[in-house]
């Protein structure tokens, strides 16, 4: 398995085991893609781009992902909240990977806006991880 894979397993299962972003969702936790009909809120895997980070004695990665919060609530306060629960969740967090180590794992941008088309609030995080392979 790629340590943006093993990344990913544990920012789920991070994510869908927590009882208030369970609930804040209704369990809509890190899906792959927004759908026409999915139920709101949901979190969905945004952008991820993984690159070379290797140093002259270790094998890693870095990786550079978003998290999007998309909601249907009038304002922009459910998306927010949803944000702040993830944030609170994966900054710094030490999760266990499949296969890789993680290094670090921080959190860099949080950004909400309306879509204009759909009315939606979206609220979209970014981080960057940088992982090692393990020997």
């Amino acid at each position: 398995m790629s340590a943006a894979n093993a990344l990913l397993m544990a920012i789920h299962d991070r994510l869908s085991g927590d009882a208030e972003l369970v609930s804040l969702t209704g369990g809509r936790v890190l899906i792959d893609r927004l759908a026409d009909r999915t139920p709101l809120p949901l979190v969905a895997l945004g952008d991820m781009e993984s690159r070379d980070w290797s140093t002259g004695t270790d094998s890693g990665e870095e990786h550079l992902f978003s998290l999007v919060v998309w909601s249907e609530a009038a304002g922009r306060r459910e998306a927010a909240a949803i944000a702040t629960r993830i944030r609170a969740l994966l900054d710094d967090a030490p999760l266990a990977l499949d296969g890789a180590h993680l290094v670090g794992l921080l959190h860099r941008t949080t950004r909400t806006r309306r879509e204009p088309k759909s009315g939606r609030f979206v609220a979209e995080l970014s981080f960057r991880a940088v992982t090692e392979e393990v020997s």
